[in-house]
């Protein structure tokens, strides 16, 4: 082989190596897969707001205003809402599936225990929710979100915005959009036959203590889920 056609072929594997890198990073770039950042340990606060056009107060009205507070860590995780009533919080541990519920309203203090089969009976009407995913975007907490429409069995409706780039590792948090790829950072949730939407006010990374999902050892009537069931408690 002579010294031209050796630089020829030189050359020809040079451009095919730039053409591999260019494509790599084209691929990199483009993908949403790196922009993603899995959810493992973090503290998501939400502002609870009422939307309705009936002048008719009802308890729903109550939660205006309201904050719902999300610690997440590993696989345990607190949703922890606070109103004008007082203050419920759900700790879930995610490997066993066991669920607590704590209610507190004033002198009125009840801790609810669920079994993984009572849990999900409890949020049974979730089950077959289906998303219908639109072409509308909006930024959220300077995270890129996508609208989609959530269709529950009984063909209410309502209303997501979920970003693909904040992977929950354990989504038993937020039963109704568990099957988003994504976290949700708007929601509408239908109570009293008034619309509550969720929206994300901050989201810290930094690490929860574990003691956020110790249950207190006194000061609540501890009930069951039946019993809970019955009106006591609510």
């Amino acid at each position: 082989m002579n010294v031209k056609n050796k630089k020829v072929r030189l050359a020809g594997i040079g451009i095919k190596r730039l053409i591999t890198i260019l494509s790599i990073v084209s691929l990199v770039s483009t993908s949403p897969l790196f922009a993603q950042k899995k959810l493992v340990e973090a503290t998501i606060t939400y502002d609870i707001a009422i939307n309705s056009n009936d002048s008719k107060p009802n308890a729903a009205d109550l939660l205006d205003g309201a904050t719902n507070v999300i610690y997440l860590k590993g696989y345990f995780s607190r949703s922890e809402m606070k109103s004008s009533l007082g203050t419920q919080a759900t700790i879930i541990d995610g490997k066993s599936g066991e669920v607590t519920m704590l209610k507190d309203y004033g002198e009125q203090r009840y801790m609810i225990k669920l079994t993984p089969k009572e849990w999900a009976e409890s949020n049974k009407k979730y089950d077959s929710v289906s998303f219908s995913y639109t072409n509308e975007y909006k930024t959220l907490y300077g995270y890129k979100c996508q609208k989609v429409i959530g269709k529950i069995n009984d063909s209410t409706t309502f209303t997501v915005y979920f970003t693909p780039e904040l992977i929950p590792i354990n989504k038993d948090f937020e039963f109704m959009n568990r099957s988003l790829p994504g976290l949700a950072m708007q929601y509408e949730s239908i109570k009293k036959g008034k619309i509550v939407t969720y929206t994300v006010s901050d989201i810290n990374f930094k690490p929860v203590p574990l003691s956020k999902f110790d249950l207190p050892k006194a000061g609540y009537r501890v009930m069951t889920y039946e019993e809970s069931k019955m009106g006591i408690g609510n």
